[in-house]
């Protein structure tokens, strides 16, 4: 331990990305120790050390003893995660259906988090690791090699992940795994209180990748800014929200929205019959998949109010769950406050996806269908040639997403911006 981070969490700063070769080590050390302490697991080229990290009350200050070099950036008074680089954010998974399985993929193509355990109480190890690599939608895993290494041990590259098969969640050890983010992706444990139960294993964080009625609700790109580090229990939201809320979020900070209606036509998920089946809560939801069109509800545009309070209560919707196994479209029809062609409309958009919403927010002027956007991360890609307006205040807004691979990609940048604020872990 150095500076009350572990090893693994700590990285250097403050070199020039330009002259990658450059001799730069930092030195990190205790405030009370006389003699630094390298660590050699930290990532750092072990050359000449030429900069010492001594934590103070909550800044760091990076001394240079060689502030001649051309590669270092002078710093004092950094706050720790400007002078940090966050090493991998380790994550559980439970509950490893459609979300649980891409959540783990996406979780595994990137640098900045690390999947170290999984939790499924119906299926076995070797049945998981089948569906893991075998997909319908988004093809064989080709990434990592995968393979099982015993009843509780899947390997990916040779790196362990731990799989459980508990059913109650506060009895699941992920402690043992030093899992800190838990991705509660069971559809089970919506509420607050049930999803908290895995901070009872020793978990510091739950990410519910559903809408929930009590927890605090975050939309990357909209509102994760808002997040304290005293939350221990959040939600990600729908598929569908985080497509509606940055498209609503340009169009209300631009022009202001005084109504809107949404409609959401939406792919098959897992909850739907293949032929025509029994369904209480819902008749129609009861019918076959395959061979309807089937109108549905939706808290998807109601909770963009959650998000965005200054458009709660403005914003209502329903579904239409059709027959194709992935990629949905948000259909928005807005009134607005200031009037606009739908030109400076569009340059809206096109300006914020380019911009503070890069990644997240997607612009096209393409002739695309649902298939083009299979495997698309952003959030939300607005369809430039599909919108129209009948005036200058009253314009239908259309915006794609993969409601799978997208949603699943935020998940992960939601753990990663929580594990960011300072406080948080």
């Amino acid at each position: 331990m150095c500076c009350g981070l572990s090893n693994q969490r700590l990285a250097y700063a403050g070199f020039n990305e330009e002259e990658p070769a450059a001799p730069i080590a930092f030195v990190f050390a205790k405030k009370e120790s006389k003699s630094p302490l390298v660590l050699p697991e930290s990532g750092i080229p072990l050359y000449k050390p030429l900069a010492i990290c001594s934590l103070t009350t909550s800044l760091f200050h990076l001394l240079i003893s060689d502030s001649s070099h051309p590669s270092l950036l002078l710093a004092e008074s950094l706050s720790p995660s400007s002078a940090l680089v966050m090493g991998k954010v380790k994550i559980g998974i439970n509950g490893f259906g459609r979300i649980g399985r891409l959540v783990a993929r996406v979780a595994l193509q990137r640098d900045d988090v690390e999947l170290v355990a999984v939790n499924d109480p119906f299926i076995t190890t070797d049945y998981m690791t089948y569906m893991f690599k075998y997909d319908s939608v988004h093809g064989q895993w080709k990434h990592h090699e995968l393979k099982v290494k015993d009843s509780k041990t899947i390997l990916f590259s040779g790196k362990p992940v731990t799989v459980f098969g508990i059913r109650n969640p506060e009895e699941i050890p992920w402690a043992e795994t030093g899992a800190e983010f838990i991705v509660e992706s069971t559809g089970v444990f919506t509420d607050k209180d049930k999803a908290a139960a895995h901070l009872k294993g020793g978990a510091k964080k739950v990410v519910i990748s559903a809408p929930s009625k009590d927890a605090p609700m975050f939309v990357v790109g909209v509102n994760e800014k808002d997040y304290k580090p005293n939350l221990d229990v959040v939600s990600n939201a729908s598929c569908t929200t985080n497509c509606l809320a940055p498209l609503a979020k340009v169009i209300h900070d631009r022009f202001g929205i005084v109504e809107g209606l949404m409609s959401t036509i939406h792919s098959i998920t897992a909850t739907q019959k293949t032929v025509d089946g029994p369904s209480m809560k819902d008749w129609r939801g009861g019918r076959a998949a395959s061979f309807n069109i089937i109108p549905s509800s939706t808290g998807a545009a109601k909770a963009v109010g959650k998000v965005l309070p200054a458009l709660n209560g403005k914003l209502t919707g329903m579904s239409f769950r059709v027959p194709t196994v992935d990629v949905s479209v948000v259909d928005l029809t807005v009134r607005l406050e200031k009037p606009a062609t739908y030109e400076e409309i569009k340059a809206a958009i096109k300006e914020e996806s380019e911009g503070k919403l890069k990644g997240i927010l997607g612009y096209t002027e393409d002739d695309v269908v649902s298939t083009d956007f299979v495997g698309d991360s952003r959030s939300s890609i607005f369809d430039a040639k599909a919108g129209i307006a009948l005036s200058k205040q009253f314009v239908k807004l259309v915006s794609w997403y993969d409601n799978e691979w997208g949603y699943s990609s935020r998940v992960i940048d939601l753990i990663v911006h929580m594990a960011s604020v300072k406080g948080c872990c």
